[in-house]
């Protein structure tokens, strides 16, 4: 498991998940620190968009406890576990596409956690996404599939989280935009805790500092990245279906 490295800003402890009678999740374990990016990893259908709606409150746990910033949060609402600092991109983007880029951002504008590294305004957020700026007067349905993935993760850091979950942000990009966003994720790893569910296992290593790893909505293993590293060739061939 996991090295210590100390208080866990998000605690996953013996959570249990269920759709209908299908049982999903099964006792996972693991925890994110505070200013680390962590990969959560698994092939399709293994729980990791399950474990997703679980700690935002879309899916309530029937087992177990999450915990954040030292509060159980799992029989919190998803609009209470959002304003205490938890920020969810999701798979698809979501984004308004009725509205400008910069009413998709300023409507979810909130004040700053005080427990934040940093304060996220309109300014910033654009600053690090050079094209959400150039097109701030644009509606967001004619924006690229990047531009909108850009979108989406500048609307999740206009409510200043201290923990951001993004739920397969590399979807459908191209390479250079994977590029620039990488970049921004690489850099936001000193400013947010992250928790990063990606099919593209290259980027994920590249980012990552932890890893868990899901198989059948179990834990299979969970630890500092370069312990995954040297275990990769067996992981990938057991639980990833990758070569």
């Amino acid at each position: 498991m996991a090295t210590d490295l100390g208080t866990p800003l998000l605690e996953i402890d013996g959570l249990e998940a269920y759709y209908g009678e299908s049982h999903v999740l099964h006792d996972n374990r693991w925890q994110v620190a505070e200013g680390r990016l962590l990969a959560l990893l698994g092939r399709n259908g293994a729980g990791k968009s399950t474990t997703i709606h679980s700690i935002v409150g879309f899916l309530p746990a029937r087992g177990g406890r999450i915990r954040y910033a030292g509060r159980d949060i799992q029989a919190a609402t998803p609009e209470a576990i959002s304003r205490a600092g938890v920020a969810l991109v999701p798979q698809g983007r979501r984004i308004f596409g009725s509205l400008t880029v910069s009413e998709n951002l300023t409507v979810a504008a909130r004040p700053g956690n005080p427990a934040s590294a940093r304060h996220w305004t309109l300014e910033s957020v654009t600053r690090i996404f050079p094209r959400l700026h150039e097109r701030r007067d644009q509606v967001a349905a004619s924006l690229s599939g990047g531009e909108q993935q850009m979108l989406a993760i500048g609307r999740a850091l206009m409510t200043n989280p201290r923990l951001l979950l993004l739920d397969e942000p590399s979807e459908g990009l191209a390479p250079q935009i994977l590029r620039e966003v990488s970049n921004v994720l690489q850099a936001l790893k000193a400013q947010v805790s992250i928790v990063l569910v990606e099919q593209n296992l290259a980027l994920a290593l590249e980012l990552a500092d932890d890893v868990v790893v899901l198989d059948n909505g179990r834990v299979v293993f969970a630890g500092p990245c370069v312990e995954f590293r040297a275990r990769q060739d067996e992981l990938q061939r057991a639980h990833l279906g990758v070569a």
